[in-house]
């Protein structure tokens, strides 16, 4: 115990190195932080961005005259000379002449932080209207890091996956709180509108510890519009060809230091379609109504209290399964197969600041979420409730012009009841039953930042220590370092600790479907895993070029490791720890660039080996992970930027599906799945206040056919849906507009 309490206290030693660079933040008129604004000397490609603070570094060295401009998209760009200053901040006020600063200083559509020690990757509202984006699972077609995965084909729900591994190990953060886990992640991602969504921040490895202890293989952090900087009025209308409907409006007001932005989202059905004739419809039917409302009080950069707070209400169904199936009459029976899935769930979370000055700042962060859930898979009934409480009391200190640390006090509360029962008395499972699970985890952390060497390197070393109720004291450090050759060339290094509680029917909820008895062999004990990470970030400018090239690797060792064992019998899933070796190794290239700020392309490439010890000395890789992927993502924006062109091309390598081997030759399936390519393209054309847009989502009409196994039996013994990789509705058509009043 008393090297922790050593390693803890030496996040506050420090020694006093002062550099050259400039650091400063970028505003609007309100105090509201603009996130990717441009920062640059006049005269030199001596170039960058603020990261999510709004808050920017940059090199001095070699500049004769330091004269700084910043501008950002719907601002009056501004200048100030910055002779013998080393700080600045800027307020920028909205333009009059918005075209003209457009043209200037747009806003790009992707970018990496050249301030953050962690590689972060930030998709911006730009980038999001380069295609549908109709829900946050939707929102990463032109992302190599992060895979949008189906988890279950029948009901639709989705998780986020990086570095190869299941989103059960990538935080969701949603305005830096973690609120998207337990029951509420299965479908959590895909509740929350792609046009409630601001700028995504993607981190792959280790992360900060400031959000707690749960990130494995990389934290997502979804960023909110601001109110300060809403439109008065904003509406949004979508259909595809299968008559899905979504619709969008929001509302912003400013009085004062008040501002408040209230959004309403919905979603009606798809009309039932079986293209591949296996009796299963090939898009799930779902009804969606949602409220979300943002306030905010003056601004956590000026002296005195601010506050932000969120509250959002959702009220979801989702229905799928055969073409006959009758939720009305058929749910829970056997007559027809059927999956229907009720939620019901209100959130609030937000924070509130008192700054004293410049250098210290008291912040308390809270969240709280319910999550109720009534659900039938076939004649498995499968009831939930969830109560999801988070809160956190930080002070930040910059206690010399180079080092600054962060230190507080959390608590988490989750409360999960789970029922599970079967319809069908005659049902062999023997997993029925109530699963009960309370967590109460207090814990306190500290996370301090060292800037050597003018600047150029930066380390954060951080930890936590967290007490749970039944496994007791947890250690979490982590520890990442960045080194800036120049202001363009940076190199970034991360190794880091994470551990999280295994919520098993939730995060796989393809068990509830399979025809598989689940056996729970022993109890499971937290997952825990190392990762480690280097990432090289090489960014360019000039009058005709500008972009990026990264190249990094990541590896994550586990621990202790739980998913379900479909290998030792073909009628169940053996539940255990997994301590033997399981690692992923992730490598991925991408090269970004834009021309003449007009061309914009991405290419990227992914490797993947995700792997575990099957016996001593002798490794399988894991289904369902795609060792090689290839992204290409374009985009053209003509000077007039009255319309704009965006396309891009997936190429997904062979899959190890699970195996199948032992089922009668009707229901056995290959033991890799085909390698496929898909393609996606939308066109926009703008007018004053109004967008309209159409596209086409998967040109080729690629599909997986019949992707059921024992479609014909949805009810026998060799019914499984765990072998669908690759896109089952085929091509989507999409037409939508979206109106204005700033």
């Amino acid at each position: 115990m008393y090297r922790i309490l050593i390693i803890f206290l030496s996040f506050f030693v420090y020694s006093d190195v002062s550099g050259q660079d400039i650091m400063g933040k970028v505003m609007d008129v309100n105090g509201a932080v603009l996130v990717g604004a441009n920062v640059y000397f006049l005269g030199t490609t001596n170039a960058t961005t603020t990261d999510d603070t709004g808050v920017f570094f940059i090199s001095a060295d070699g500049i004769d005259k330091p004269i700084l401009i910043t501008s950002y998209v719907g601002y009056e760009p501004d200048t100030f000379d910055m002779s013998g200053h080393d700080y600045i901040e800027f307020k920028l006020e909205d333009s009059a002449m918005l075209e003209e600063v457009v043209v200037k200083g747009e806003q790009d559509g992707t970018y990496i932080s050249s301030i953050n020690p962690i590689k972060t990757e930030a998709i911006t509202a730009t980038e999001l209207k380069r295609s549908a984006c109709c829900d946050l699972a939707g929102c990463f077609e032109t992302e190599a890091s992060v895979e949008s995965r189906t988890t279950n084909v029948i009901t639709n729900s989705r998780e986020l996956q990086i570095l190869g591994l299941s989103g059960n190990y990538n935080q969701v953060l949603l305005d830096g709180i973690p609120l998207v886990n337990g029951l509420a992640s299965t479908y959590g991602i895909s509740s929350i509108p792609g046009t409630l969504v601001n700028t995504i921040f993607i981190s792959k490895g280790a992360n900060s510890v400031l959000q707690g202890f749960e990130s494995i293989s990389g934290q997502t952090n979804v960023l909110t519009l601001e109110p300060e900087k809403a439109d008065k009025f904003f509406a949004n209308v979508f259909m595809n060809h299968f008559l899905e409907r979504q619709e969008n409006l929001s509302f912003g007001i400013k009085k004062g230091k008040w501002n408040n932005y209230t959004a309403l989202h919905a979603v009606q059905p798809a009309r039932k379609i079986d293209r591949d004739k296996d009796t299963f419809i090939d898009v799930p039917q779902i009804t969606r109504y949602e409220i979300f409302n943002k306030s905010s009080y003056g601004s956590d950069v000026e002296n005195g209290w601010s506050a932000k707070y969120m509250v959002r209400f959702l009220k979801e169904n989702r229905v799928g399964g055969q073409m006959a199936f009758d939720p009305e009459k058929d749910k829970g029976s056997s007559e027809y197969y059927g999956q229907t899935v009720d939620i019901m769930q209100p959130e609030i979370w937000g924070k509130s600041t008192y700054r004293f000055n410049n250098n210290s700042k008291f912040t308390f962060f809270g969240g709280a979420s319910y999550h109720d859930q009534l659900s039938y898979f076939g004649t498995t009934k499968y009831d939930g409730n969830q109560t999801n409480l988070y809160t956190a009391l930080q002070h930040d200190l910059e206690y010399t012009e180079s080092h600054s640390v962060k230190y507080g006090v959390s608590f988490r509360l989750l409360d999960i009841d789970e029922d599970i029962s079967f319809t069908d008395e005659m049902n062999p499972k023997t997993y029925a039953g109530n699963y009960i699970k309370r967590e109460r985890i207090p814990g306190i952390y500290a996370e301090n930042t060292f800037r050597f060497l003018e600047d150029k390197l930066t380390w954060i070393i951080g930890a936590r220590l967290d007490h749970h109720n039944t496994y007791n004291m947890q250690f979490t450090p982590r520890s990442l370092v960045k080194y800036d050759f120049n202001e363009n060339s940076t190199l970034r290094l991360s190794t880091g600790f994470g551990w999280r509680t295994a919520n098993l029917f939730s995060e796989n909820v393809g068990l509830l479907v399979s025809s598989r008895d689940i056996v729970f062999e022993e109890v499971l004990t937290p997952e825990k895993a190392i990762n480690y990470g280097i990432n090289y970030t090489q960014k360019y400018a000039n009058d005709i070029l500008s972009g990026y090239f990264s190249v990094d690797f990541y590896r994550t060792d586990f621990q202790n490791q739980i998913f379900p064992d479909f290998h030792s019998s073909t009628t169940k899933a053996i539940i255990s720890n997994f301590e033997d070796r399981s690692y992923s190794n992730g490598f991925q290239v991408e090269f970004n660039t834009k021309i003449r700020s007009k061309l914009d392309m991405k290419i990227a490439y992914n490797y993947l080996d995700v792997s575990r010890e099957h016996h001593p000395g002798h490794f399988e890789s894991l289904p369902f992970v795609t060792p090689h992927k290839f992204l290409f993502t374009a985009g053209f924006k003509p000077e007039s930027k009255k319309w704009h062109w965006d396309g891009s091309i997936h190429w997904f390598g062979q899959r190890k599906l699970p195996d199948t081997s032992e089922n009668p030759e009707p229901y056995r399936r290959p033991d890799y799945s085909d390698s496929y390519l898909t393609a996606n393209t939308q066109f926009t054309y703008s007018f004053e206040k109004m967008e309209l847009y159409a596209g086409c989502e998967n040109i080729l009409d690629f599909r997986q056919l019949q992707p059921i196994i024992s479609w014909e039996d949805p009810f026998g013994p060799y019914f499984d849906t765990s072998s669908v990789w690759g896109p089952t509705k085929g091509r989507e058509f999409y037409i939508g507009a979206r109106y204005k009043i700033e």
